[in-house]
């Protein structure tokens, strides 16, 4: 069985859809692409879980996904394993109708799969293919990019002004302590002068008292 994606050879085409696939059995789809034609595919695959009542992914999840020219005797030109969550890219260097399929495999131990009794079986594929041009799809990988280094850039102007902000909190503390330091020890000089002064007046009126006696003695 021949399945094709509509319309995917004229021009860059982004689109989602998602399906099943039973068991190990591979799922496979036929496009016929033009010369130097760039293909990225994302994909996400889910089994049923019965907890969530929901469909979600795993790490005992895999998919191979192979790529072949059909018009090249099956060349393959791309082969590889990915987790529940994967990236695959490939370019046509040839036009021509090109195979492409997706066979998992599962870990979980579910031993149901899709039938009639039990339609939340098997493995839901999700898959989202861009289609076009490789410099269409690179200007838009570079506006990805170019938003990233935006970003970084405003995170590297925020951080500027928290170090900024935290030098002068530190020359703030600095001026501060060398103020109460400076008050500390004008302080300390005034009390000794003020120890000074009693000493010396003590002193002077020790004297003094020393010396009346004295005279009230002699007369």
């Amino acid at each position: 069985m021949r399945s094709f994606f509509p319309l995917l050879a004229l021009s860059s085409v982004a689109q989602a859809l998602y399906f099943y696939v039973d068991g190990t059995t591979p799922k496979c789809f036929y496009e016929e692409l033009p010369k130097d034609t760039l293909v990225v595919g994302h994909y996400k695959a889910e089994e049923w879980d019965e907890h969530r009542q929901a469909w979600w992914p795993h790490e005992g999840i895999s998919i191979f996904i192979s790529v072949d020219e059909v018009f090249n005797d099956m060349h393959r030109i791309v082969g590889q394993r990915g987790g529940a969550t994967s990236k695959f890219t490939f370019t046509a260097h040839e036009a021509g109708d090109h195979k492409i399929c997706f066979t998992p495999s599962s870990n979980s131990g579910r031993s149901s799969w899709l039938s009639s009794s039990s339609p939340n079986g098997g493995i839901r594929l999700t898959l989202d293919l861009a289609i076009g041009e490789s410099s269409s799809i690179e200007s838009k990988d570079k506006g990805k990019l170019e938003d990233i280094v935006t970003r970084v850039k405003d995170l590297n102007a925020r951080l500027t002004d928290i170090r900024r902000e935290q030098v002068f909190q530190r020359e703030r503390e600095a001026e501060f302590r060398d103020q109460s330091e400076s008050t500390n020890a004008r302080v300390v000089r005034w009390i000794l002068i003020q120890l000074t002064v009693l000493a010396v007046t003590c002193f002077w009126q020790l004297s003094h008292l020393r010396s009346f006696f004295i005279k009230q003695k002699l007369t």
